[in-house]
């Protein structure tokens, strides 16, 4: 959280802890043979997880940190896999963003 917070410092403000810059996460779904296979699929696409992720903090890429790679992502970054999604609204799934 360090790097959310002194990128973005608030004068008078403690910042932000790791508890509340996790209280909304991210969902991404894969194939059922990725998730078996979560390790490969890590190696191939953690840089685009991490970069998606900055992303949701700050658009500007100048403010990334530099010399990412997979230690600052697994640092950084908790995966989770769970293998059941319940859609409960039953209607149609639409982007927000489009």
């Amino acid at each position: 959280m360090r790097w959310i917070n002194e990128t973005d410092p608030v004068v008078g403000n403690p910042g932000i802890s790791f508890e509340s810059a996790n209280e909304d996460k991210t969902i991404y779904l894969i194939t059922d043979d990725d998730a078996e296979n979560l390790e490969r699929w890590l190696k191939k696409n953690y840089m685009i997880l991490f970069e998606q992720e900055l992303e949701e903090w700050y658009v500007d890429e100048t403010l990334w940190p530099n010399n990412r790679n997979r230690k600052m992502f697994n640092e950084w970054i908790e995966i989770e896999c769970h293998s059941v999604i319940l859609d409960t609204v039953g209607g149609r799934i639409t982007d927000d963003e489009t």
